[in-house]
């Protein structure tokens, strides 16, 4: 019986710096990131997210997180693809580095969003692995943009893309907590990314993704 990795290689997929590495998890992951959520990301009274998955129930907020992290495996495909990858430090996971993209092949655009833990907040590590995250969308796929976003009020998210290359794209309306409010768009393009680019950053077993994210000649002609 062929082992899941050679059917799911995004499971070997690691972008690793100096201070973390991101890799998909899998389902034995999943205790210690709903531990990591039940824990804290945010300060209660205010909600960064567009989805307010924190203010679910635990209970609850523990099994539709296991079935977020199945959906994206099973929905995955090079026109609509969504890579949470969890962030461990030193074998400990603290946080949640994403990237998404719809028609990269033709737009060679993604979006990127994170979360970590409240106790590992403050240390950098947030620039560190959007960093990582850039690294694997610019120089491992060839990506030509990257987007991102935060509530007007979330100045360490701001920061951290202002502190790694992004610059202000605008603003849209959204709903938080069911009332309307401000998000700042940031964007960050190729030419900004190799002005910053480092060469510290490892991506491990890419080669046989790609056909995941880009696609194979005949999904794409």
């Amino acid at each position: 019986m062929s082992e899941p990795h050679s059917y799911w290689p995004l499971f070997d997929l690691v972008v690793r710096t100096p201070r973390l590495e991101i890799r998909m998890p899998n389902d034995n992951d999943f205790a210690s990131l709903i531990a990591l959520i039940d824990e804290g990301i945010h300060d209660p009274a205010t909600m960064p997210f567009l989805l307010p998955f924190t203010d679910t129930p635990p209970v609850r907020r523990a099994r539709t997180s296991a079935q977020f992290w199945w959906r994206q495996r099973a929905e995955w495909s090079p026109d609509n693809w969504s890579f949470s990858g969890a962030v461990f430090v030193d074998g400990r996971v603290v946080g949640v580095q994403g990237m998404e993209s719809r028609h990269f092949a033709a737009l060679r655009s993604v979006e990127t969003g994170s979360w970590l833990g409240r106790a590992f907040q403050g240390l950098g590590l947030g620039k560190e692995m959007r960093q990582a995250i850039l690294h694997l969308a610019f120089d491992g796929l060839g990506a030509q943009e990257a987007h991102s976003g935060a509530f007007h009020d979330n100045a360490a998210s701001l920061a951290t893309s202002r502190s790694v290359g992004y610059t202000e794209n605008g603003e849209t309306r959204a709903l938080r907590r069911g009332t309307a409010d401000r998000m700042v768009n940031v964007r960050m393009d190729r030419a900004s990314w190799v002005e910053r680019r480092r060469d510290d950053i490892e991506i491990i077993g890419l080669d046989a993704c790609l056909p995941l994210f880009v696609g194979t000649p005949e999904e794409t002609a």
